[in-house]
Protein backbone atom coordinates (compact mmCIF):
# COMPACT_ATOMS: atom_id res chain seq x y z
CA UNK A 1 0.00 0.00 0.00
CA UNK A 2 1.52 3.90 -0.88
CA UNK A 3 1.74 6.38 1.34
CA UNK A 4 -1.77 8.29 1.70
CA UNK A 5 -2.05 12.12 0.83
CA UNK A 6 -2.09 14.81 4.23
CA UNK A 7 -5.90 14.54 4.75
CA UNK A 8 -7.01 11.83 2.59
CA UNK A 9 -8.35 9.09 4.93
CA UNK A 10 -8.87 5.93 3.36
CA UNK A 11 -11.88 4.29 2.57
CA UNK A 12 -14.28 1.36 3.17
CA UNK A 13 -12.90 -0.93 1.03
CA UNK A 14 -9.13 0.10 2.14
CA UNK A 15 -10.12 -0.16 5.41
CA UNK A 16 -11.72 -4.13 5.24
CA UNK A 17 -8.89 -5.21 2.72
CA UNK A 18 -6.88 -3.62 6.10
CA UNK A 19 -8.36 -5.92 8.57
CA UNK A 20 -8.83 -8.96 6.48
CA UNK A 21 -4.96 -8.84 6.10
CA UNK A 22 -4.30 -8.22 9.73
CA UNK A 23 -6.83 -11.16 10.62
CA UNK A 24 -5.42 -13.49 8.38
CA UNK A 25 -2.00 -13.17 9.60
CA UNK A 26 -3.50 -13.33 13.07
CA UNK A 27 -5.65 -16.26 12.57
CA UNK A 28 -2.48 -18.73 10.84
CA UNK A 29 0.59 -16.80 12.86
CA UNK A 30 -0.82 -15.22 16.33
CA UNK A 31 0.84 -15.72 19.30
CA UNK A 32 -1.92 -17.21 20.99
CA UNK A 33 -0.29 -19.07 23.15
CA UNK A 34 0.89 -15.69 25.46
CA UNK A 35 -0.38 -16.37 29.08
CA UNK A 36 -1.91 -12.36 29.67
CA UNK A 37 -4.12 -13.35 26.43
CA UNK A 38 -6.05 -16.25 28.21
CA UNK A 39 -7.03 -13.80 31.41
CA UNK A 40 -9.44 -10.61 31.35
CA UNK A 41 -8.49 -10.12 34.96
CA UNK A 42 -7.74 -6.19 35.02
CA UNK A 43 -4.56 -6.68 37.38
CA UNK A 44 -3.03 -9.48 35.43
CA UNK A 45 -3.11 -7.29 32.05
CA UNK A 46 -1.96 -4.16 33.73
CA UNK A 47 1.11 -6.12 35.03
CA UNK A 48 1.62 -7.93 31.61
CA UNK A 49 1.37 -4.55 29.93
CA UNK A 50 3.51 -2.74 32.67
CA UNK A 51 6.08 -6.01 31.95
CA UNK A 52 6.00 -5.53 27.97
CA UNK A 53 7.07 -1.81 28.08
CA UNK A 54 10.15 -1.59 26.09
CA UNK A 55 10.88 -5.86 26.59
CA UNK A 56 10.23 -8.37 24.46
CA UNK A 57 7.18 -10.90 25.04
CA UNK A 58 9.00 -14.12 24.56
CA UNK A 59 11.34 -12.48 27.92
CA UNK A 60 8.76 -11.61 29.64
CA UNK A 61 6.25 -15.15 29.97
CA UNK A 62 8.26 -16.55 32.60
CA UNK A 63 8.58 -13.42 34.85
CA UNK A 64 4.74 -12.75 34.26
CA UNK A 65 4.49 -16.12 35.21
CA UNK A 66 6.24 -16.17 38.51
CA UNK A 67 4.75 -12.93 39.27
CA UNK A 68 1.36 -14.09 39.38
CA UNK A 69 2.00 -16.59 41.39
CA UNK A 70 3.84 -14.67 44.15
CA UNK A 71 1.59 -11.58 43.75
CA UNK A 72 -1.81 -12.67 42.28
CA UNK A 73 -3.71 -9.79 43.08
CA UNK A 74 -2.64 -5.95 44.63
CA UNK A 75 -3.33 -6.50 47.64
CA UNK A 76 -0.78 -9.00 47.44
CA UNK A 77 1.47 -6.81 46.11
CA UNK A 78 1.09 -3.85 47.95
CA UNK A 79 1.68 -5.88 50.98
CA UNK A 80 4.50 -7.45 49.76
CA UNK A 81 8.62 -6.31 50.57
CA UNK A 82 9.90 -4.48 48.29
CA UNK A 83 12.99 -6.92 48.85
CA UNK A 84 10.86 -9.60 47.31
CA UNK A 85 9.27 -7.72 44.58
CA UNK A 86 12.77 -6.63 43.60
CA UNK A 87 13.51 -10.54 43.58
CA UNK A 88 11.23 -11.46 41.30
CA UNK A 89 11.70 -8.29 38.83
CA UNK A 90 16.03 -9.11 38.34
CA UNK A 91 16.81 -9.73 34.85
CA UNK A 92 14.06 -8.17 33.27
CA UNK A 93 15.29 -4.40 33.55
CA UNK A 94 14.17 -1.08 34.43
CA UNK A 95 13.74 -1.66 38.03
CA UNK A 96 11.69 1.58 38.68
CA UNK A 97 8.53 -0.55 36.48
CA UNK A 98 8.56 -2.73 39.79
CA UNK A 99 8.43 -0.23 42.09
CA UNK A 100 5.92 1.79 40.24
CA UNK A 101 3.52 -1.21 40.06
CA UNK A 102 3.89 -1.67 43.74
CA UNK A 103 2.98 2.28 44.13
CA UNK A 104 -0.11 1.41 41.65
CA UNK A 105 -1.54 -1.56 43.75
CA UNK A 106 -1.10 0.50 47.07
CA UNK A 107 -3.35 2.90 45.38
CA UNK A 108 -5.82 0.37 43.42
CA UNK A 109 -6.22 -1.12 47.20
CA UNK A 110 -6.47 2.40 48.82
CA UNK A 111 -8.55 3.80 46.47
CA UNK A 112 -10.78 1.29 44.59
CA UNK A 113 -11.71 -1.40 46.92
CA UNK A 114 -8.59 -3.54 45.16
CA UNK A 115 -10.19 -3.62 42.40
CA UNK A 116 -8.17 -2.15 38.91
CA UNK A 117 -10.54 1.11 37.80
CA UNK A 118 -11.99 0.74 34.19
CA UNK A 119 -11.86 4.70 33.71
CA UNK A 120 -9.19 5.97 31.66
CA UNK A 121 -8.37 9.29 34.20
CA UNK A 122 -7.93 7.10 37.09
CA UNK A 123 -6.16 4.62 35.15
CA UNK A 124 -3.85 7.39 34.16
CA UNK A 125 -3.33 8.55 37.19
CA UNK A 126 -1.71 5.00 38.45
CA UNK A 127 2.35 4.90 38.66
CA UNK A 128 3.75 3.70 35.71
CA UNK A 129 0.56 3.52 33.52
CA UNK A 130 0.89 5.95 30.58
CA UNK A 131 -1.85 6.43 27.37
CA UNK A 132 -1.12 3.17 25.82
CA UNK A 133 -0.66 0.88 29.03
CA UNK A 134 -4.05 2.92 30.30
CA UNK A 135 -5.76 1.84 26.81
CA UNK A 136 -4.25 -1.78 26.71
CA UNK A 137 -6.13 -2.01 30.32
CA UNK A 138 -8.92 -1.18 28.44
CA UNK A 139 -9.14 -2.78 25.93
CA UNK A 140 -7.65 -6.61 26.89
CA UNK A 141 -9.55 -6.38 30.36
CA UNK A 142 -12.47 -4.52 29.72
CA UNK A 143 -12.86 -5.06 25.81
CA UNK A 144 -13.41 -0.75 25.66
CA UNK A 145 -12.19 0.29 22.07
CA UNK A 146 -9.47 2.99 23.51
CA UNK A 147 -6.86 3.54 21.15
CA UNK A 148 -4.03 1.78 22.12
CA UNK A 149 -1.11 3.29 20.11
CA UNK A 150 2.34 1.56 20.87
CA UNK A 151 5.33 0.20 18.93
CA UNK A 152 4.52 -2.45 16.88
CA UNK A 153 0.90 -1.01 16.34
CA UNK A 154 2.55 2.27 15.32
CA UNK A 155 5.03 0.01 12.89
CA UNK A 156 1.69 -1.40 11.38
CA UNK A 157 -0.03 1.57 10.48
CA UNK A 158 3.24 3.48 9.03
CA UNK A 159 4.16 0.17 6.40
CA UNK A 160 0.63 0.18 5.34
CA UNK A 161 -0.57 3.75 5.30
CA UNK A 162 3.04 6.06 4.99
CA UNK A 163 4.92 3.74 3.16
CA UNK A 164 7.38 6.64 1.87
CA UNK A 165 7.10 8.69 4.57
CA UNK A 166 9.47 9.75 6.97
CA UNK A 167 9.39 11.38 10.36
CA UNK A 168 5.64 10.57 10.96
CA UNK A 169 4.23 11.82 14.07
CA UNK A 170 1.10 10.29 16.16
CA UNK A 171 -0.86 13.09 15.29
CA UNK A 172 -1.75 11.51 11.85
CA UNK A 173 -1.61 8.14 13.08
CA UNK A 174 -4.48 7.98 15.59
CA UNK A 175 -7.10 8.77 13.20
CA UNK A 176 -6.21 5.90 11.30
CA UNK A 177 -5.62 3.83 14.28
CA UNK A 178 -9.33 5.19 15.47
CA UNK A 179 -10.60 4.52 12.01
CA UNK A 180 -9.89 1.08 11.50
CA UNK A 181 -10.42 0.03 14.77
CA UNK A 182 -12.78 -3.10 15.42
CA UNK A 183 -15.13 -1.68 18.03
CA UNK A 184 -17.04 -5.15 18.05
CA UNK A 185 -13.80 -6.95 19.71
CA UNK A 186 -11.25 -4.46 20.10
CA UNK A 187 -9.34 -7.17 22.38
CA UNK A 188 -8.62 -9.74 19.55
CA UNK A 189 -8.57 -6.69 16.91
CA UNK A 190 -5.20 -5.30 18.67
CA UNK A 191 -3.90 -8.82 19.58
CA UNK A 192 -4.03 -9.29 15.60
CA UNK A 193 -2.06 -5.69 14.97
CA UNK A 194 0.48 -6.32 17.72
CA UNK A 195 1.35 -9.77 15.94
CA UNK A 196 1.55 -8.00 12.76
CA UNK A 197 3.67 -5.41 13.81
CA UNK A 198 6.44 -7.75 15.20
CA UNK A 199 5.98 -9.78 11.98
CA UNK A 200 6.74 -6.54 10.00
CA UNK A 201 9.96 -5.48 12.40
CA UNK A 202 11.23 -9.41 11.69
CA UNK A 203 10.88 -8.86 8.04
CA UNK A 204 11.58 -5.61 6.90
CA UNK A 205 13.62 -2.54 8.04
CA UNK A 206 11.34 -1.84 11.24
CA UNK A 207 9.18 0.89 10.06
CA UNK A 208 8.78 2.16 13.75
CA UNK A 209 11.68 3.97 12.66
CA UNK A 210 10.12 6.25 10.25
CA UNK A 211 7.89 7.62 13.14
CA UNK A 212 8.70 11.01 14.76
CA UNK A 213 8.68 9.87 18.10
CA UNK A 214 11.03 6.65 17.31
CA UNK A 215 14.09 6.60 20.27
CA UNK A 216 16.85 4.49 19.67
CA UNK A 217 17.60 2.59 22.85
CA UNK A 218 21.13 2.69 24.68
CA UNK A 219 23.07 0.56 25.04
CA UNK A 220 22.92 -1.65 27.85
CA UNK A 221 26.41 -2.88 28.82
CA UNK A 222 28.59 -0.19 30.90
CA UNK A 223 25.78 1.93 30.84
CA UNK A 224 24.50 4.03 33.78
CA UNK A 225 21.30 1.92 33.93
CA UNK A 226 24.04 -1.12 34.25
CA UNK A 227 25.88 0.28 37.22
CA UNK A 228 22.39 0.67 39.21
CA UNK A 229 21.08 -2.57 38.80
CA UNK A 230 24.51 -3.80 39.85
CA UNK A 231 24.02 -1.99 42.71
CA UNK A 232 21.03 -2.74 43.40
CA UNK A 233 21.39 -6.53 43.19
CA UNK A 234 24.70 -6.29 45.47
CA UNK A 235 22.53 -4.12 48.15
CA UNK A 236 20.14 -7.10 48.35
CA UNK A 237 22.71 -9.61 48.38
CA UNK A 238 24.72 -7.78 51.14
CA UNK A 239 22.59 -5.04 52.99
CA UNK A 240 23.97 -2.75 55.09
CA UNK A 241 26.80 -2.12 52.65
CA UNK A 242 29.01 1.01 52.36
CA UNK A 243 29.84 2.89 49.33
CA UNK A 244 33.36 1.56 49.43
CA UNK A 245 31.90 -1.93 49.61
CA UNK A 246 29.35 -1.55 47.00
CA UNK A 247 32.16 -0.08 44.76
CA UNK A 248 34.46 -2.69 45.39
CA UNK A 249 31.57 -5.50 44.10
CA UNK A 250 30.59 -3.39 41.31
CA UNK A 251 34.34 -2.49 39.86
CA UNK A 252 33.34 1.14 39.55
CA UNK A 253 34.78 4.25 41.09
CA UNK A 254 33.55 5.08 44.29
CA UNK A 255 32.10 8.45 43.02
CA UNK A 256 29.94 7.24 40.36
CA UNK A 257 28.79 4.52 42.74
CA UNK A 258 28.00 6.81 45.45
CA UNK A 259 26.10 9.08 42.71
CA UNK A 260 23.97 5.95 41.24
CA UNK A 261 23.71 4.84 45.45
CA UNK A 262 22.01 8.40 45.95
CA UNK A 263 19.89 8.22 42.66
CA UNK A 264 18.09 4.65 44.16
CA UNK A 265 17.49 5.88 47.32
CA UNK A 266 15.74 9.16 46.18
CA UNK A 267 13.49 7.15 43.98
CA UNK A 268 12.82 4.98 47.25
CA UNK A 269 14.60 1.39 46.15
CA UNK A 270 17.44 2.25 48.82
CA UNK A 271 17.11 3.19 52.20
CA UNK A 272 21.00 4.91 53.70
CA UNK A 273 21.73 4.67 57.41
CA UNK A 274 24.63 6.05 58.59
CA UNK A 275 25.98 5.41 55.25
CA UNK A 276 25.12 1.69 54.05
CA UNK A 277 22.18 0.91 52.15
CA UNK A 278 19.86 -1.62 52.33
CA UNK A 279 17.00 -2.35 50.37
CA UNK A 280 13.77 -0.25 51.62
Amino acid sequence: MTARGAGDPPGVEVVTAFRERVYAHYREHGRHNLPWRHTCDPYAVLVSEVMLQQTQAARVVPYYETWMESFPAPDALAAAPLEAVLRAWQGLGYNRRAVALVRAAEIIVELHGGEVPRDRDQLLALPGVGPSTAAGVRAFAFSEPDLYLETNVRAVLLHEFFADAEGVPDSQLTPLLELTLDRDDPRTWYWALLDYGVHLKRTLPNPSRRSRHHTRQTPFEGSHRQLRARLLRAAMDLPGSTVDELADVSGEEAARVEGALDELAAEGFLAQERGRYRVR
